[in-house]
């Protein structure tokens, strides 16, 4: 599967070896390396961001008009939707998701590329009133270099809700992808330059967060740095950014409440709590993960999730019919197999699951069961903590307003779900609920138009939304007088 070659990384619009060292990225359904490459070197980080402060001082790309931004951008869209299927296998090999999945997240790469071509191209400033003789505006100017620092759970997506708002504001972007999966942040980038992007607009740096990522964010030339991943390393880049005086963007952890009434449709539930937690094998930063169901139809209703659970189809990624594939690494296996063994510990019990699977092509690779367990209550560490894995914690609960306290005692808040039929006390539970997404009766549904982020340790900023490109702008006042009469301070120069 693997090529002797080493992968070229992209170094301010330069396609070459990196200055690190080798490392092989492996298809996590079996252990197998599918490419080499060198990750970048300290003096790569250097090259890049000198390079791309040139690009965008040289290229002409931030002094584009809109329109003319947005026709590069609908070209990579349309790029992408041309090579979809190569993209969505790649990416199936890159990170282990069911090809089904990848599928739908190269999608959404384009369909994220469409939206912010469209976004630039329509997006107003504005004239402000007036308090005076003279015209006031608010206008938005690019940052120049901006960062994209990229998670392995999605990285097409990620990369392209970062990348295209970036460049529909006019900047010059250097993307560090999650060491693990470097593949989809390399080959955007091709496509990008494809599409007409100008030559080190875009540098592409693999290699290990905690000095690549590193050296990026501490940059002085770097004006902002978007960041999806782990809520311990957003909270160092927000200690740098502080240093820097710096805007950021941190999208982290979470562990988001799904909460099923006693007038709930079980059938939506049932299925909107399985496709909640076990999609995408639970490494999801939305996964609902903390399960409260009304004491009245608990039994009947974790009945019908383990069986629910019992029959999802755990196995070859390759495969159409899978619908869970294996968790990234060996070690983040064994992470989830800890957090298990705490619940069990912690007073806990498993309902389902807890087990590596077994036969089928799945010994090799790093496969785990949907999990689902009970018997804990809320705050204990396995109800706390993110695991980021198929393992679903269920708990009774008995009033409305118990309910909203144990779903509020999170250190984060990132998301949540209410599955009732009662539209008015789902929408008090909806407004109530501390989240910063918040789905009624369906689970884990996007739309690019809709701003997404967390509360609290979940992170801070937006992205997606017309807004999206103004989190890489900086905003500009100007005033035009019409005063016909000298400013009266001054009194008579004669």
């Amino acid at each position: 599967m693997i090529s002797n070659e080493l992968l070229p990384i992209c170094v301010a619009g330069e396609w070459r070896l990196g200055g690190g060292d080798v490392y092989e990225s492996l298809y996590p359904a079996n252990g197998e390396p599918i490419a080499r490459l060198k990750a970048a070197s300290l003096d790569d980080v250097e090259e890049a961001i000198q390079g791309a402060q040139r690009a965008f001082a040289t290229s002409g790309w931030a002094q584009k008009l809109p329109h003319e931004r947005a026709a590069v951008l609908y070209r990579v869209a349309q790029l992408i939707r041309d090579n979809a299927e190569e993209l969505a296998q790649k990416q199936r090999l890159d990170n282990g998701k069911p090809i089904s999945e990848t599928r739908a997240l190269v999608a959404s790469a384009a369909g994220t590329f469409q939206f912010f071509a469209a976004a630039c191209e329509t997006l107003e400033e504005s004239i402000t009133p007036s308090r005076g003789a003279y015209v006031t505006m608010s206008v938005h100017e690019p940052m120049g270099v901006v960062a994209a620092i990229t998670p392995w759970n999605s990285p097409i997506a990620s990369e392209a809700q970062k990348l295209a708002p970036a460049l529909a504001a006019g900047n010059a972007v250097v993307v560090k992808p999650a060491e693990v999966t470097p593949l989809m942040a390399l080959e955007l980038a091709r496509i990008c330059e494809q599409a007409g992007v100008p030559k080190g607009q875009i540098s592409v740096l693999p290699g290990k967060g905690s000095v690549i990522g590193d050296a990026i964010t501490k940059h002085p030339l770097v004006k902002r740095v978007s960041f999806t991943g782990g809520t311990g390393t957003g909270k160092h880049i927000a200690h740098i950014a502080a240093e820097k005086m710096m805007p950021v963007s941190l999208e982290l952890g979470g562990k988001s409440a799904t909460m099923v009434l006693e007038d709930a449709d079980i059938d939506h539930a049932v299925a909107g709590v399985l496709y909640g937690i076990f999609s995408s094998s639970g490494e999801s930063c939305i996964a609902g993960s903390r399960l409260f169901v009304a004491r009245p139809i608990y039994d009947e209703f974790l009945t019908r999730l383990a069986e629910g659970a019992n029959a999802l189809r755990v196995g070859d990624p390759a495969s159409e019919r899978t619908q869970m594939g294996p968790l990234i690494t060996a070690k983040h296996r064994e992470s989830v197999e800890r957090y298990v063994a705490l619940g069990v510990s912690e007073g806990g019990h498993i309902r389902t699951g807890g087990v590596r699977p077994h036969g089928e092509g799945r010994d090799s690779g790093y496969f785990y069961t949907p999990t689902i367990l009970e018997g804990l209550h809320n705050g204990t560490r396995t109800a706390q903590e993110e695991i980021f894995g198929p393992v679903l914690v269920a708990m009774p609960f008995d009033d409305e307003a118990s309910l909203i306290v144990q779903a509020n005692d999170s250190v984060y808040a990132l998301a949540a779900g209410v599955w009732s039929r009662d539209f008015k006390r789902a929408w008090r539970i909806g407004r109530a609920v501390q989240a910063g997404t918040v789905w009624v009766n369906t689970y884990k549904q996007f739309s690019v138009s809709t701003p997404f982020g967390g509360w609290r340790d979940s992170g801070l900023g937006r992205e997606k939304g017309r807004e999206g490109i103004f989190q890489y702008m900086e905003q500009k006042s100007m005033y035009w007088g019409t005063n016909e009469q000298p400013i009266a301070w001054a009194g008579s120069l004669k």
